[in-house]
């Protein structure tokens, strides 16, 4: 589905990450020395920050982001808000101030996008999980934050209207639909930040116990399954000022696959990959081409 030329909302497409073992010849060159932030930027104008859910970044980590992203135009870095927010839920005030602080020089130099708070399943609807979104909108007031809910108890215009009301984007997600999981959807309940976060339909691993990380999001989407979100996409558009496709389906690379072409079915004409990816993703051959200087693809 293409986007009208006459729509003015920004779109950002990315993955959730960079840093993957597994993306080590699929994703990037084979040996020498290079930087991995930079090399996924040149494909994309978003990246969604992973680390910063497991451990707060060090100032001088964040200073290191900044120095490297100032010469990428139009870049966007979305910082995935730390768990013990979201999923542990016990902290004092000083502590979510303190990171949401960290990351104010991304924030003044225009590179940092919105913050995302990711809950977990078990995190339903309820008058206490209510109150807790109430209580954390104050922490972002003057950020952008989209706020991610997993249980398909959240379904419906209440939700909406509690996050319209605190300021935060719905993040509509993609997920393995088993039990009371919640919907494909494409709401908007921010007129400037919309989101999308794509997570990969692995039902065997989604709920497996000792399913590790990898194999919880190790799928790859069809191009009929990409179709729908495109879809989706467009009837977000003209209702926000910037909207957000993040891929997080990341085991070798397919993030990255799926990400090109929804690029290639909203931007249309041809996309910009690394070569290696597009040996290693045969869907990407009629929709991408590496970047000059690379070296040429035997297809």
């Amino acid at each position: 589905m293409m986007i009208p030329d006459n729509k003015k909302t920004a779109i950002y497409i990315g993955p959730a990450g960079w840093s993957y073992a597994d993306w080590e010849s699929v994703v990037y060159p084979s040996g020498g020395a290079y930087d991995r932030l930079l090399h996924i930027a040149r494909y994309f104008k978003v990246i969604e920050l992973n680390s910063s859910f497991y451990r707060v970044p060090q100032a001088k980590m964040v200073s290191s982001w900044l120095s490297r992203l100032e010469a990428v135009p139009d870049f966007r870095l979305n910082i995935k808000v730390n768990g013990k927010f979201t999923h542990e839920r016990e902290y004092a005030p000083s502590e979510l101030e303190s990171f949401v602080a960290r990351f104010s020089p991304l924030r003044e130099a225009g590179i940092s996008g919105p913050f995302l708070l990711q809950f977990p399943w078990s995190f339903r609807n309820t008058p206490e999980s209510r109150i807790y979104i109430e209580r954390l909108a104050p922490f972002f007031e003057g950020n952008p934050a989209a706020v991610e809910l997993r249980h398909g108890s959240w379904d419906g215009p209440a939700t909406d209207e509690l996050l319209s009301k605190c300021g935060f984007a719905f993040c509509n997600i993609d997920q393995p639909i088993i039990g009371e999981s919640l919907p494909p959807l494409s709401r908007v309940t921010d007129p400037d930040t919309g989101y999308i976060r794509l997570h990969g339909r692995n039902m065997k691993d989604w709920f497996r116990s000792g399913a590790g990380r990898d194999a919880r999001y190790d799928y790859l989407y069809s191009l009929e399954e990409l179709e729908e979100w495109s879809k989706r996409a467009g009837e977000m558009v003209g209702r926000v000022g910037s909207l957000f496709i993040i891929t997080n389906n990341h085991f070798r690379g397919q993030a990255l696959a799926n990400g090109l072409q929804l690029r290639s079915m909203l931007e249309g004409g041809v996309i910009e990959a690394p070569a290696s990816l597009i040996r290693s993703f045969s869907a990407l051959r009629d929709i991408a081409s590496p970047p000059p200087g690379e070296e040429e693809l035997d297809l």
